[in-house]
């Protein structure tokens, strides 16, 4: 599984929209979109935000392990 995919994994896991977990990082849904199809990849301190979010490691958000 990619980061796009794991990435919607999680949010749906959690029940979150994808406007409400935009505005938590302070972006448009739209952008939020692009990372959940694989258009973009977020900077190193946005991954690391996103991995604390969700309390998952850096290595499973980016699809290197197969557990949190």
């Amino acid at each position: 599984m990619n980061f796009a995919e794991r990435l919607k994994q999680l949010r749906l896991t959690k029940h979150i929209g994808q406007k409400e977990i935009a505005g938590h990082f302070g972006m448009t849904p739209r952008a939020w979109r692009f990372y959940e199809s694989g258009k973009r990849e977020p900077n190193i301190s946005l991954l690391i935000a996103i991995a604390d979010y969700f309390n998952v490691s850096i290595d499973y958000l980016v699809g290197r392990k197969n557990y949190f």
